[in-house]
């Protein structure tokens, strides 16, 4: 039996423990039953999803972006049926660089979607919502 209670936050958490650890196949494979969507367009498939990352979020040497994701107020609404999800939350992104202290880098919104698939709980979609800061 699932706990959506439980599951999806881990979902979200898991997002960003392995975003900030630098394992970009990884997060992207959490997305292996559906897609992320950045201005309006669908990336699927963890190749190219891992890419989109890597092609905009710097590595530093210890092979981290050197961020905290901060995943925050996530608003669950679970379906009828009880086998899909939707979740509205906010992100908040600090990060320090050799130069720079620990500081807040940047705030937004995330829109998933999440389905129960082989049993468990998993993402389908996630939107990147606005980025307030």
């Amino acid at each position: 039996m699932t706990n959506a209670a439980i599951e999806i936050p881990n979902l979200l958490y898991r997002y960003a423990e392995l975003f900030d650890a630098g394992d970009f196949l990884a997060v992207a494979h959490l997305f292996d039953a559906g897609c992320v969507v950045v201005d309006g367009h669908e990336i699927r498939g963890a190749e190219a999803i891992s890419g989109m990352w890597q092609g905009y979020v710097h590595i530093k040497d210890d092979g981290t972006p050197r961020t905290r994701h901060l995943i925050t107020n996530p608003l669950i609404e679970v379906s009828k049926d009880g086998q899909s999800a939707s979740c509205r939350s906010q992100w908040t992104v600090l990060q320090m660089t050799e130069t720079l202290p620990l500081q807040v880098i940047a705030s937004g919104r995330y829109l998933d979607t999440f389905a129960i698939v082989e049993g468990e709980w998993r993402f389908t979609r996630r939107e990147y919502g606005q980025v307030d800061f």
